[in-house]
């Protein structure tokens, strides 16, 4: 598992952000797309990817999407 193929599958849960300037240091919170359902869908997303079942708490604490990448690969 790489953080650029993590980042690529994150971004692609966005539908009305030009996600071309995501990087493993971009705080997705700060983001205007970003609300709970996305959080959802990252959830859902790393389950199905990676077989790795986070919890909202997972997201919450995360501040970059490098961060999350980091708790996904802890739990792998």
């Amino acid at each position: 598992m790489e953080l650029n193929e993590f980042v690529a599958k994150f971004a692609e849960l966005f539908e009305d952000t030009d996600t071309s300037n995501f990087c493993g240091s971009t705080d997705f919170r700060a983001n205007d797309e970003w609300s709970s359902l996305i959080g959802l869908s990252v959830i859902a997303m790393v389950d199905e990817e990676y077989d790795v079942a986070l919890k909202g708490d997972d997201v919450k604490r995360a501040k970059t999407i490098e961060d999350l990448f980091n708790t996904v690969k802890n739990k792998m």
